[in-house]
């Protein structure tokens, strides 16, 4: 599945001298395909996060669209776009995001249960073991390490089997073992067919991508990858 902005830009109104506009996204396109890595690169502040949201149909752009696969998420109504969302978007958030009263095997199958979806106990086991984490199924959040609660975003982000995975600085606080375990889960997902965003200013990030971005003020240009 192929995931695709057209123009996508993203403005705030504030109060303050001189404009009352700031551009967080200036006008972008931008193109997720399967079986690639995109990384996206640059400053905090410089626009990374909100273009992912923007491109995940979390934060709607001020103007321009976005294609999942030829579906124009922002044209539908809200439930039934995270709908759609839930099922073919997998959002690795910035952050220790794991539910303090759930188990880690509650956390992963998360997903499915706000639809009602059933079944899927052996696959997030499945998904446990891939991510060296089955020995803590029955774990809480809080006993869990950073690495640890990365790979439980990941295994919950793909829970769903989604064809989009979308990682917003998931190492931003890992020591250099677990930054390389995270980096190599998320090569090993596009490497089995998904379109994987990885949006990190980490430097070392780039030996597991196949195109590369930098995102300064807003702005997003091409490196080479």
């Amino acid at each position: 599945m192929k995931l695709r902005a057209e123009g996508v830009s993203r403005q705030y109104f504030r109060q303050g001298k001189g404009t009352n506009v700031f551009n967080a996204l200036k006008e972008t396109d931008l193109t997720l395909e399967e079986g690639v890595v995109t990384e996206v690169t640059g400053r905090s502040g410089s626009g990374k996060s909100t273009l992912l949201n923007v491109c995940a149909g979390l934060l709607t752009p001020t103007t321009g669209k976005v294609f999942l696969g030829d579906t124009d998420l922002y044209a539908q109504e809200d439930a039934a776009r995270s709908r759609l969302r839930n099922e073919s978007i997998g959002v690795i958030p910035q952050g220790q995001t794991g539910l303090r009263s759930l188990t880690v095997l509650e956390n992963v199958l998360l997903p499915c249960v706000m639809y009602g979806i059933e079944g899927q106990e052996t696959y997030a086991e499945e998904l446990l073991e891939q991510m060296d984490i089955a020995e803590l199924r029955n774990a809480y959040p809080s006993e869990l390490s950073g690495g640890e609660m990365r790979r439980l975003s990941i295994a919950r982000a793909l829970i769903r089997r989604p064809g989009i995975l979308l990682a917003d600085e998931p190492t931003g606080d890992l020591d250099d073992e677990n930054t390389h375990i995270v980096l190599s889960l998320l090569r090993k997902c596009a490497d089995e067919g998904k379109a994987v965003l990885l949006v990190t200013h980490e430097a070392e990030a780039a030996a597991y991508a196949d195109r590369i971005y930098r995102m300064e003020k807003g702005v997003l240009t091409s490196q080479e990858g």
